[in-house]
């Protein structure tokens, strides 16, 4: 009896993840790279909170901090870049071609050109939020722990994963302001870092 009720929720468990992951989504990012269900950027995200937290302070406790200034320049260039691109892509894709800034607007969901590259955008903003996880393994690898406050980490832990779910159910609609002004704000802070 035990093994029968196992394999009923079993069941059940697969229905509701098949409705929940591939149902619900948008068919139109639902197969690309990390966006089939939320367990690879939990993976990141859990494997990113142990070093930060654990493991990374404890290889660092009698080690001299890092010298990653070559490094972070790189890094910023391309954050300050990455955030251009899609600042530009929000502005001209949505903003001046097809958004009104008055009033809310949902997602278009016809698969056209123009909402392939809404979609691109949002999936490059969720790239761009995991690739940020390297803020804080810097600020770890250079011993610069107390830069690393609970808002850090939750700001950190919390944008991929709200990006990965409105890339994965929402691309488009006024979601994207909030990925715009962020970027934008990234965009000018990654260009301060520079200096």
């Amino acid at each position: 009896a035990g093994n029968k009720a196992f394999n009923s929720s079993n069941g059940e468990l697969a229905v509701w993840w098949d409705f929940l992951f591939r149902e619900l989504a948008d068919p139109r990012t639902s197969e690309w790279a990390l966006m089939d269900n939320p367990l690879p950027t939990i993976t990141i995200l859990s494997l990113y909170l142990y070093f930060v937290i654990s493991l990374g302070p404890k290889l660092m406790k009698n080690r001299k901090p890092f010298d990653l200034k070559n490094v972070l320049i790189v890094y910023n260039v391309v954050q300050v870049l990455v955030s251009t691109w899609i600042v530009w892509e929000a502005v001209d894709g949505l903003w001046i071609n097809k958004y009104s800034m008055f009033r809310c607007e949902s997602v278009d969901w016809k698969v056209t050109p123009e909402n392939l590259r809404i979609c691109r955008g949002f999936y490059v903003y969720y790239i761009a939020k995991i690739s940020e996880l390297l803020d804080t393994i810097f600020f770890v690898l250079r011993k610069k722990d107390n830069q690393i406050t609970f808002l850090h980490l939750y700001h950190h832990t919390g944008m991929p994963m709200m990006a990965w779910a409105t890339t994965k159910y929402y691309p488009g609609g006024h979601a994207a302001f909030i990925g715009t002004i962020n970027s934008f704000v990234h965009m000018v802070m990654y260009s301060y870092y520079l200096l």
